[in-house]
């Protein structure tokens, strides 16, 4: 099982960073509405971000870690992620 650390885009153009093992599972979650608080009621959500990580912990750790970045660290970081042609 892999363990995934990822962004969603909010219609509202805010950020929410979360951790899973089904990445396109859990964004088809939050566009039900059944996901995080967050992101009820700013949906739909698109992913923007993700990168593998070696067991939950460490996945979770990293999502504490892009929580704590001020947006335009979080944008630069999606902007390299996009770069490389991922999305």
């Amino acid at each position: 099982m892999g363990y995934f650390c990822y962004i969603v885009e909010c219609c509202d153009g805010t950020y929410y960073t979360g951790w899973t093992t089904d990445p396109q599972r859990r964004v088809n979650t939050h566009n039900r509405g059944a996901g995080a608080r967050y992101t009820r009621a700013r949906r739909p959500v698109h992913l923007v971000y993700i990168e593998t990580q070696p067991g939950q912990t460490e996945a979770m750790r990293r999502e504490l870690q892009i929580k704590r970045l001020h947006r335009n660290r979080k944008k630069a970081l999606i902007d390299a992620y996009q770069g490389e042609g991922k999305t």
